[in-house]
């Protein structure tokens, strides 16, 4: 075996490929501490999609996986010795020398672990990325640093690490997608019937344009957020089914009108955060339009909040306490650094701020509370990953009250860096089908799917039942 390595090691060194001598060495230099693979990340997270960021996000995480491996367990177990460089012609060898033994090859296990996490979550982005990550294993043996040998093995090790990371944090594939109750709704071949509603305050333009490459016979109309609900109203007059392409708050607007139309509903993710979205398995035109040509939709559940001075529907979260308080401070922050930075900014000064917790009566029981959280089904933790629902028909509310007291703001995220929220013991959780909350001040803040407004009195929160029939994609795409 090793005879063999030294045979092919020798082969490639008295191989010339045109352009290889200035190319390779300059590759397998930009990827020293996987300075490229982390341009690479940065350039499939510049494009905004949610599938390519997730692809980069698995890819360096694959890479830490494998960087980590290498560095504690492989260079330490066996200590090869770098190849001989005599019979590498000098114009390739790289300008410094690694000084670390040569089992297996750190630079071929970051390269397969980065294309293997990309591949996992997006398989054509794989297929993109991993010529590049051949060229570079290859130019650790084409450069004199490496034995074939040594690069096979760390191509391998990568690999395993990237299947390691899909075990802890599985992709969108693996996971069930939300329940279905199957839902009437009509097949409109080409968006023929199709009135789409964009928010123009929201990032629309882009997608309303990949729509309708899609479905050309879909008409959109835009509109300012101060005129959405008039524009929905009479889209949704005329229209066969209603489609939305905004963020979480404009999707709720449109799901409200649906629902007094009955009609079916489209949903375009066009927003920061898009959640009920995502939860349908809709990342874009692509799969709305599929499903949409074919009438595939299913029924979900809404949420309805109830007060003395209003009511109205959630389809994602509803929430009082100190979270209305960070909607705020985060739309004060967003026109400034925009969504995600002024999402972080107002988590760090809730946190910091020493607020009066809440005082309401919930279960004929007064007590102090810093959030009362309740979701629209079942949120379900995916190890370290984000929560998400896999089932959005049911008909429970995911509740969670965190308790006031010195600053259980701080507490709260201690829990949860260290063991589920769960068991977090400023934290109590249940899934009911109703909850009712009373005593609550005049002008008490609540935020239903990012929107702001006021309750007092008693609070009923419920559910409709398979209410709303959403057109969704069979299969993820």
């Amino acid at each position: 075996m090793i005879a063999l390595d030294r045979r092919v090691f020798e082969a490639v060194a008295a191989r010339h490929w045109p352009g290889a001598d200035r190319l390779l060495p300059r590759l397998s230099h930009a990827a020293n501490h996987g300075r490229l693979w982390f341009a690479v990340a940065g350039a499939l997270a510049a494009t905004r999609g949610p599938r390519a960021k997730r692809a980069a996000a698995r890819g360096v995480a694959s890479l830490a996986v494998a960087s980590a491996t290498i560095n504690t367990l492989g260079k330490r177990s066996v200590r090869r010795t770098r190849p001989a460089l005599d019979t590498v012609p000098l114009v390739r060898r790289l300008k410094r020398q690694p000084i670390t033994t040569s089992f297996p090859s750190g630079h071929s296990a970051s390269a397969a672990a980065f294309a293997v996490g990309v591949a996992l979550e997006s398989p054509r982005l794989g297929a993109a990325v991993a010529p590049l990550a051949g060229a570079v294993a290859l130019s650790r043996v084409y450069t004199g640093v490496h034995f074939p040998s040594d690069v096979l093995a760390g191509a391998a090790l990568g690999a395993g690490a990237a299947y390691a990371v899909r075990g802890l944090v599985p992709t969108r594939s693996q996971l069930p997608l939300p329940g279905r109750p199957r839902a009437e709704a009509p097949a409109l071949p080409g968006g023929r019937g199709l009135v789409v509603v964009a928010n123009s305050g929201a990032k629309t333009s882009d997608r309303v344009r990949e729509l309708l490459d899609v479905l050309p016979h879909a008409e959109v109309v835009t509109c300012a957020p101060d005129g959405l609900v008039a524009e929905l109203e009479k889209a949704a007059a005329r229209a066969r089914a209603l489609g939305v392409c905004g963020g979480d708050g404009t999707v709720n607007a449109a799901a409200s009108v649906a629902l007094r139309h009955g009609v079916p509903l489209a949903v375009l993710p066009g927003g920061t955060l898009n959640h009920f979205a995502y939860d349908l398995g809709v990342e874009g035109p692509r799969e709305l339009a599929r499903a949409v040509e074919v009438g595939d939709a299913v029924a979900v559940d809404v949420g309805r909040f109830r007060s003395h001075s209003g009511s109205g529907y959630f389809l994602n979260t509803f929430s009082l306490g100190v979270y209305p308080e960070l909607v705020r401070e985060r739309e004060r922050w967003s026109p400034r650094i925009g969504g995600w930075p002024a999402g972080v900014v107002a988590a760090a000064r809730v946190l910091r701020s020493d607020q009066h917790p809440l005082r309401a009566e919930i279960g004929g029981t007064e007590r102090a509370l810093w959030l009362l959280f309740a979701g629209n089904c079942a949120y379900n933790r995916l190890g370290p990953a984000p929560t998400r629902r896999f089932d959005l028909a049911d008909g429970l509310l995911d509740v969670r009250v965190v308790h006031g007291g010195r600053r259980p703001g701080s507490r709260l995220l201690a829990a949860a860096l260290t063991a589920p929220l769960e068991r977090s013991p400023v934290q109590t959780t249940a899934r009911p089908r109703r909850l009712r909350v009373d005593g609550l001040a005049p002008g008490t803040k609540i935020a239903y799917d990012g929107e702001l407004t006021s309750a007092e009195g008693e609070l009923l929160l419920d559910k409709l039942p398979e209410a709303l029939a959403v057109y969704r994609p069979s299969l993820a795409t």
